[in-house]
């Protein structure tokens, strides 16, 4: 026996044992150690424990802490040290012991103080019990105390400094509170930037609406400097600055998550550089830095990026676009570094009225009109409506790729094609010129995810509806008046009143943890998985007033996703802050598959990535394979932006960039077809358009508030349906209510019908080709929105 277990085994001994014992325990000890080096004494149970004991600012969420196993000690190379001692445990008593520590309202208590609240307190204790009566031997110090209360000789809770031991052990962060606190301490932010605070900036502040100039002066300054960097929110307004500077002549490199092009043919960078907000260096000096939509810097996702470019650029002049609302925040953030504020206040350049009547109806629809919606079904919706009427749309969605999207704008824009219509989402809100004289909302209703991750279907905010109703009539256009309404009379108060209301001034902006503050909270905590770590340092973290934790709940799917996967701490990091769209299953699975190729040492190369997309692909046949094929094109963005952080492991980013022009010309040539891939999904069942909601029914139809109610009255009676209705219910219930709410003619439907039996008679005839016959009942296709 070593002497630290003889002197810990010497400690544990209690003051009133009887002497004789105490004799006989001191003999043992000597014949395995020779003569022993004074009495330490007994070491009362509240000294082993009080060291551990913190204060602390805040009591943190115990429920995060999740537990690790302890595993029960097999048989001992030395023996039973303990048995040899004193005398084998008997179970039962032992097991009467631990029952009755549990139920101390003393030890509950004095566990609290550590920081054991009552679930805490329970698991360890389970997992204390669990090892006390599954080791097949015990340590010595452990054993003879439980041998000696079982004798009266100690008291049970002379048990706690084992109890609170091994509770460190399963709970290891009740050992370091304190050091991961101050890890976590996020507060005074601007001292993290030492580069920024050496030099004395001129902040710039351009506040106004949509179409006011604002940009436009910044950029302005942008251009005449000696050297400058431009921070936007989209890759598409990245994409704008660096050709509009190269063909003024001022060379200008592009640096965004998944490319980087520099104009020097020796790959010289240049003095300037348009990039997306994440990524602009913190430590390269400027002249002048611009940061676009500065109002975004309250974003629950990506707010941080904005606060860490408006405290971190090391320019001398930083001109800051945005809204009104965030005056008053940046000017506080500022105090704090000691520079002052400049605001410089822009009026729109061309007028916008919100007009006094609704659409009602898309036969009043006129050339320049652009139709918000907030769903793809929306928009496959009035897609297809505003074809069977002989018009022409360009549709422009947030899924769509930055090419297929200036695509379908120049569509849009150019007077000489016959596409006077378009179709979009709120992604037309930014990064898009577009000529648009009419916004027409087609809903004011937009689904949204709160702070707890549950999907919630709100009003739009008065931030959201300017954005949006201020691309009409942009001072470029030809259009220089600008008109807003909706498609239901009844949602066009609600409009105005959102459109009046002032917006609500900015209160904090975002941070975000650093690679660094992780790898230090990982060293505390070893066996903690990543996801588990955030949520740990966002409960351990400390704010000032002006500044909130930024949401992570992207970046703690990535990190269950691949957690099993054996990667290096940095790693996973990286491929956790990865942008991915956690709605699409094959996204999510190549991020997967990519990680676990990575932990092999296999790069990825051209030809494996190939094979794993199954190129070549073909044309969409229907929206299904639209949206597949848009999947894809997020895949191979996945692959690019790794590619940038990981270049050995993949290797081929050029030839891949190749491939993903490729496939953004057969999604543009799906989207200029959707119309027809839209007939042929709800032909085949693909796209249930038919069930249209009551308030679509209601705008499309202008319906009376009473017939929208007997509609959605009907669709809560047949939404348990699992299938679509029979072609001849469908006939019945959605062709006579058209026909009469005059969105279709009778030569409309009679073309319709003709249209689904000749696709009908085709289907039965491959049918009895194949051999294969039809079962009683299909299983319902997957929605679209869905994916």
């Amino acid at each position: 026996m070593s002497l630290p277990r003889c002197a810990l085994l010497w400690a544990r001994l209690p003051a009133g044992r009887q002497a004789g014992h105490r004799a006989a325990v001191c003999s043992a000890l000597r014949a395995h150690t020779g003569p022993f080096p004074g009495a330490l004494g007994r070491v009362p149970a509240i000294a082993c424990a009080s060291s551990s004991a913190s204060g602390g600012s805040k009591a943190p969420n115990t429920s995060l802490f999740v537990p690790l196993t302890v595993k029960p000690q097999g048989p001992s190379a030395d023996g039973d040290v303990g048995a040899e001692l004193t005398r084998p445990l008997d179970k039962n008593e032992v097991k009467k012991i631990l029952d009755k520590f549990y139920k101390r309202k003393e030890i509950q208590k004095l566990s609290a103080d550590y920081g054991l609240d009552a679930r805490l307190f329970h698991q360890a204790f389970i997992s204390f019990r669990n090892y006390i009566m599954q080791s097949h031997s015990l340590d010595v110090d452990i054993h003879i105390i439980l041998n000696d209360i079982c004798f009266s000789a100690a008291h049970v809770d002379d048990l706690f400094p084992f109890f609170l031991r091994h509770a460190k052990q399963i709970f290891p962060v009740l050992e370091c509170k304190d050091d991961l606190r101050k890890i976590s301490d996020l507060r005074i932010p601007p001292n993290w930037y030492p580069e920024a605070r050496a030099i004395h900036r001129k902040i710039i502040f351009h506040s106004g609406p949509t179409n006011s100039g604002k940009t436009y002066h910044a950029i302005q300054k942008y251009l005449s400097a000696k050297s400058g960097v431009y921070c936007g929110p989209l890759k598409l307004l990245a994409h704008e600055i660096f050709e509009k500077s190269n063909a003024a002549g001022v060379p200008c490199d592009l640096v965004t998550g998944e490319e980087r092009v520099t104009v020097d043919p020796d790959g010289k960078q240049a003095a300037h550089v348009a990039c997306t907000v994440e990524m602009c260096s913190v430590t390269t000096p400027y002249e002048v830095a611009v940061i676009d939509e500065i109002q975004m810097i309250k974003d629950p996702a990506r707010g941080w990026a904005w606060t860490r470019a408006l405290l971190g650029l090391c320019a001398e002049e930083i001109h800051l676009c945005g809204e009104s609302a965030a005056i008053d925040l940046v000017t506080e953030l500022m105090y704090t570094t000691g520079e002052d504020v400049e605001v410089r206040t822009y009026k729109r350049l061309t007028p916008i009225s919100v007009l006094d009547h609704a659409l009602e109806s898309l036969d009043n629809l006129r050339p320049g009109d652009c139709i918000v919606c907030f769903s793809k079904n929306d928009i496959y919706s009035v897609s297809r409506q505003i074809e069977i009427r002989g018009l022409e749309s360009a549709v422009i969605y947030g899924s769509l790729p930055p090419g297929t999207k200036l695509a379908q704008a120049k569509k849009f824009n150019d007077p000489d094609d016959p596409c006077k219509i378009l179709v979009a989402t709120d992604a037309i809100g930014m990064g898009l010129n577009l000529s648009i004289r009419r916004i027409i909302f087609y809903s004011l209703m937009k689904p949204s995810i709160n702070e707890k991750g549950e999907k919630e279907i709100e009003p739009i905010t008065t931030s959201q509806a300017l954005q949006i109703a201020g691309r009409a009539g942009r001072f470029s256009s030809k259009f220089k008046e600008g008109e807003v309404t909706t498609m239901n009379r009844e949602d066009l108060s609600l409009l105005k009143e959102i459109l009046n209301r002032p917006v609500d001034p900015i209160r904090a902006a975002g941070l975000h943890p650093t690679a660094e503050q992780i790898e230090m909270f990982a060293y505390h905590l070893p066996d903690t998985t990543l996801s588990n770590l955030i949520d740990i340092f966002v409960d351990f973290s400390q704010v000032d007033g002006q500044y909130f934790v930024c949401n992570m709940d992207d970046f703690k799917f990535s990190a269950e996703l691949i957690q099993h996967i054996p990667l290096s701490l940095r790693v996973r990091y990286v491929f956790c802050t990865a942008p991915i769209n956690k709605k699409q299953p094959f996204v999510c699975s190549s991020l997967l598959q990519f990680a676990r190729q990575y932990s092999r040492n296999e790069p990825l190369t051209f030809s494996w990535l190939r094979r794993y997309i199954k190129w070549p692909l073909l044309p969409p046949k229907n929206i299904k394979d639209l949206m597949d094929l848009e999947a894809v094109h997020d895949v191979l963005d996945l692959y690019l932006w790794l590619s940038y952080r990981f270049l050995d492991m993949f290797p081929d980013a050029s030839l891949v960039r190749d491939l993903q022009k490729q496939l953004d010309g057969i999604i543009q040539d799906g989207v200029h077809n959707i119309t027809k891939l839209i007939k042929i999904s709800e032909t085949h069942k693909l796209l249930n358009l038919q069930n249209l909601s009551a308030e679509s029914q209601s705008r499309l139809s202008g319906a009376t508030k009473s017939q929208s109610r007997r509609n959605r009255g009907t669709k809560a009676l047949g939404s348990k349906a699992a299938e679509p209705l029979g072609p001849d219910a469908e006939e019945k219930s959605l062709a006579s209510r058209l026909v009469q709410q005059g969105l279709l003619t009778a030569d409309m439907l009679k073309q319709l019908e003709r249209e689904w039996m000749t696709q009908q008679a085709e289907q039965g005839k491959a049918r009895l080709e194949t051999g294969t016959s039809l079962k009683g009942t299909r299983r319902k296709k997957k929605d679209p929105d869905s994916d």
